[in-house]
């Protein structure tokens, strides 16, 4: 099978699904934003050929370079991995003739208004929302429905660009700090309640491989607030009698709804005083590298069963469950400079047994604004075998490293 990939080169895991293709079997086509010359020596060997565009989201770029390699070999599949890729790399497909994630898929997982309309008509609880192109309609809304209320752009990711508003005059200066007047954004109520998210591969629309994490605290909070080290833990205890069964059923509901084929998912959800309701769907692998923490936990090689279901439609492992994994991040004391760090020497004596990696940047080093999300700054990541304890880690970690700048 011939697999065009979308941009290999950034993010950095990028290259895992190029090494994957290219292990199961596949003949890889690279196509992305850098130079051939950029590539590293593995990249290079796993690529039968890289072609270099302008720009990965520019849909006729990308249409042209693919109807240069179909003059000259067949594709099979065209995959992207990244949020903003999946819309292109789905119209580019189109034109193309090559199978994969439709259009419809694609533009249902991008605009949240019309993704959480199919998803309430098919039975999957959701946020009340809508698309408000003035403030007017904003207003509407907000007397309809209340406050507080969420407003983001329609294709926003995770927690980007979001703001939470409490009252009318909040409401008025933050449609107008996103541009009401120049375009739709997405309107929903805010739920109350504790965020986590949901992630699966599946293969025909049937799900082969699924993974259940927990934000502490939720994202919005986290992505707002200096003080604290914000985490996200992923569970072995997904397969526990009962424990996660509704998250399960409104996930492969979602997937039927949604029409989603053979892809990587990501689902964000909430469970509080209304019940259990879902957020966001993605027709793609989840961001902060959490597949990583999904392989130790699980004695598997998830990029490579990504690649088993897009070149050969079967999975080759199962997840051990073995571990519960997860990220905590730290934030530095201020903007500016990384002074040096507190804490670490007394969290490697406790806990270095249980952890995986880190990043420490080193003294000098610029700081990243609290917004850039978990891995802008400083992060450790642990595993263990009890869920319970790990959390207790965390915590501990949160309190006690402490990042200082100037």
């Amino acid at each position: 099978m011939h697999v065009v990939f979308i941009e290999p080169r950034f993010p950095s895991n990028q290259r895992q699904f190029v090494r994957a293709l290219k292990e199961v079997g596949a003949t890889v086509t690279a196509i992305g934003e850098g130079s051939k010359e950029s590539l590293d020596s593995d990249m290079r060997q796993w690529l039968l050929h890289y072609h270099q565009v302008p720009s990965v989201v520019n849909e006729d770029a990308v249409l042209k370079a693919v109807r240069w390699i179909q003059g000259r070999a067949r594709i099979d599949r065209l995959e992207a991995t990244i949020e903003a890729h999946i819309m292109p790399a789905a119209k580019v497909r189109e034109a193309a003739g090559i199978p994969g994630t439709s259009v419809r898929t694609s533009f249902l997982c991008r605009d949240k208004p019309s993704m959480k309309e199919v998803l309430r008509q098919g039975g999957v609880s959701c946020a009340q929302s809508t698309a408000a192109s003035s403030l007017e309609e904003i207003v509407a809304f907000a007397k309809q429905v209340g406050f507080p209320l969420i407003l983001k752009p329609r294709d926003a990711a995770g927690a980007s660009g979001t703001a939470r508003v409490d009252s009318m005059e909040e409401l008025a200066q933050a449609a107008k700090e996103m541009g009401i007047d120049r375009r739709s954004i997405a309107v929903e109520e805010f739920i109350e309640g504790h965020e986590g998210f949901y992630d699966t591969i599946t293969i025909g629309g049937r799900v082969v491989h699924e993974f259940v994490c927990h934000y502490y605290p939720n994202v919005l909070e986290a992505m707002r607030t200096r003080w604290i080290s914000p985490q996200f833990l992923c569970t072995n205890r997904v397969d526990a009698a009962s424990g996660y069964d509704e998250v399960k059923k409104l996930g492969h509901k979602a997937i039927k709804l949604l029409d989603i084929d053979t892809s990587a998912t990501h689902m964000e959800w909430f469970f509080g005083p209304k019940g259990l309701k879902f957020s966001e769907i993605a027709c793609r692998p989840p961001g902060v590298r959490a597949w990583d923490l999904y392989n130790v936990g699980n004695d598997m090689d998830l990029y490579r069963e990504w690649a088993m279901a897009v070149v050969h439609g079967r999975p080759s492992q199962q997840p051990s469950r073995r571990f519960a994994t997860g990220i905590v991040a730290l934030r530095p004391s201020c903007d500016g400079h990384i002074t040096g760090y507190e804490g670490l020497a007394a969290i490697e004596r406790a806990f270095g047994k249980w952890m995986i990696d880190a990043h420490l940047p080193p003294a000098g080093a610029r700081t990243q604004p609290v917004e850039s999300g978990f891995m802008g700054n400083a992060w450790l990541r642990f595993k263990h075998p009890d869920y319970d304890e790990l959390r207790r880690m965390l915590d501990l970690v949160g309190q006690t490293v402490k990042v200082h700048a100037r």
